[in-house]
């Protein structure tokens, strides 16, 4: 079964969005990834991936999820149900949305995923966010953002994810296609 975890953008999305991030037409419009200085690894297309509950945690840190399921080069997706709640592209759903702790993106980083989803704004919040990416960027992973539907993955069952971002190139965000085989 294909499960697509893609935000479908929608004109008022679109004006929404255009009032509350002034980055959201550049790249960073609904689902995609802040690809920072690097490229996008084709190999990255398909991915082993596992879905996280963590409904209810403002910040997700390392005591919240099961990290004996995090294997090298999975897509480690997030479901914190922010985006069930807090529609996409007001102010809000930019600012306050749930965190990784950082000690949590660390240790993702050192088992060595290859992508990271949230439904969400980010990883981290305001000044942290850019340079939480980076910090991913740098260690050969990627922060995909906005996802959607996360509540038809099985949680803390791995499945598939291709992920296919547009082929922009000196874009700072590049909009992707997420869909998980289940």
């Amino acid at each position: 079964m294909l499960i697509d975890i893609t935000l479908k953008i929608t004109p008022k999305l679109i004006r929404d969005a255009q009032g509350n991030e002034k980055k959201a037409l550049t790249g960073h419009l609904g689902t995609h990834f802040d690809v920072m200085n690097r490229e996008f690894p084709l190999e990255y297309t398909g991915r082993k991936g596992i879905c996280f509950d963590v409904r209810g945690k403002d910040e997700i840190g390392v005591e919240d999820i099961d990290l004996t399921l995090v294997e090298e080069e999975m897509f480690l997706i997030f479901r914190t149900g922010f985006i069930e709640k807090e529609s996409y592209g007001t102010s809000a759903y930019f600012s306050s949305h749930p965190q990784l702790s950082r000690e949590l993106i660390e240790e993702l980083l050192n088992r060595g995923v290859s992508l990271i989803g949230i439904d969400g704004a980010g990883i981290r919040r305001g000044k942290e966010h850019t340079a939480a990416d980076q910090m991913c960027a740098d260690r050969g992973a990627f922060v995909v953002e906005n996802l959607a539907q996360l509540d038809e993955l099985p949680a803390e069952r791995s499945f598939v994810v291709h992920t296919y971002p547009v082929r922009f190139e000196g874009m700072t965000g590049l909009p992707c296609r997420v869909i998980a085989e289940i």
